[in-house]
């Protein structure tokens, strides 16, 4: 198994970062501005990604396996690319030195192929562009996020 593993800091409160983390509003700002669903523990969020004219490049669903109040959210993909159904999303919150330090995990990859390669650079700016929205207010969620290779 591979697993997908970033550590990034916030200058925010915990309970800011949380909230960008459980609310369809939040992840609207900073993953993809297509999202709906029900983010409370049990429910599911369902996220699409489309180019910037409307077409579909791709989407999945998430289950919300867990949420610890301003410390933890653990999602497990239900559906969507079959590199991504069974794999566990995860992002553990601690506070140091006045940053909200976030320990983001994509776990239990069947084996790393490309598309692993490409969704670890891809969760690379998509956590920029989370810290990036709640800093400033204003994220890059696709369709207008940072485009790295001919897969986006």
């Amino acid at each position: 198994m591979a697993d997908i593993l970033h550590r990034i800091g916030i200058k925010a409160p915990t309970k800011q970062v949380y909230n960008a983390l459980t609310t369809l509003d939040g992840l609207a700002h900073w993953w993809t501005e297509d999202v709906k669903g029900d983010a409370r523990v049990g429910g599911k969020i369902e996220f699409r990604f489309l180019t910037k004219t409307g077409e579909l490049l791709g989407g999945m669903v998430m289950e919300v396996q867990g949420l610890g109040e301003n410390k933890d959210v653990r999602w497990r993909c239900v559906e969507g690319p079959a590199e991504w159904v069974g794999t566990d999303i995860t992002f553990e919150l601690s506070e140091q030195d006045g940053q909200t330090i976030v320990l983001f995990g994509h776990r239990n990859w069947r084996e790393a192929t490309e598309s692993t390669y490409h969704c670890s650079m891809k969760w690379a700016t998509f956590l920029l562009s989370l810290r990036e929205y709640v800093e400033t207010g204003t994220g890059k969620p696709s369709p207008h996020d940072l485009k790295i290779d001919n897969w986006n």
